[in-house]
């Protein structure tokens, strides 16, 4: 078991650098508003999962040799760019929430995938906190005590996130403050990708 000593700095660590403003979080938080919660779920799994996927690439070290490869690095920014792009235009098109649109136009599963997988800032955020302390004695132990505390976190931060984005859809409700909200996420969510890449 870790020591709270040991404990405390990576939650600290790990709450600002991967709850702060990124394009997964500002995804969730911008569906949550545009659809509500519930029908954004499949995709806060996604994003969970691929986030998750992208803490075992740091844990194992496969970061560095996949990033290695020449080209591949162009490829999945440009990737999460486009899809950046195509979800900043869903949510800043998106009519007044209501129920009968809800569940279709939401962001699916497979989409939170590709963006976690593709966010450069998971890979600093995750990579920072990862490297940052050591939990317990000996390495395989660490990095499993690792994994577990840091994934406990991605589901806590990015839920988070989707429930704020929840919690304001009130005011899409309303077509003038909707449409102004819609724009500010789209906006806010293309400059945090541009920011994740350019940083």
């Amino acid at each position: 078991m870790p020591s709270l000593s040991n404990l405390l700095p990576l939650l600290v660590a790990a709450l600002l650098l991967m709850g702060s403003p990124g394009p997964a979080t500002m995804s969730l938080a911008a569906a949550g508003a545009a659809f509500g919660a519930r029908p954004v779920i499949p995709y806060l799994c996604g994003i969970c999962l691929g986030t998750g996927g992208v803490l075992l690439i740091v844990a194992t070290g496969v970061t560095g040799l996949v990033l290695a490869v020449p080209g591949v690095t162009p490829v999945i920014v440009a990737l999460a760019g486009a899809y950046i792009v195509y979800l900043a235009w869903k949510i800043a098109s998106a009519p007044p929430p209501s129920p009968e649109h809800r569940a279709d136009d939401a962001p699916p599963i497979y989409g939170g995938l590709l963006l976690a997988i593709a966010n450069p800032k998971a890979y600093a955020a995750i990579g920072a906190v990862y490297s940052s302390a050591t939990l317990v004695a000996g390495p395989l132990a660490d990095a499993a005590a690792k994994v577990i505390v840091l994934g406990l976190v991605i589901v806590a931060v990015n839920s988070g996130w989707l429930v704020f984005g929840a919690g304001i859809a009130g005011l899409m409700r309303r077509p003038r403050s909707g449409r102004m909200l819609n724009l500010a996420f789209a906006i806010l969510l293309v400059a945090s990708f541009a920011l994740s890449v350019l940083l």
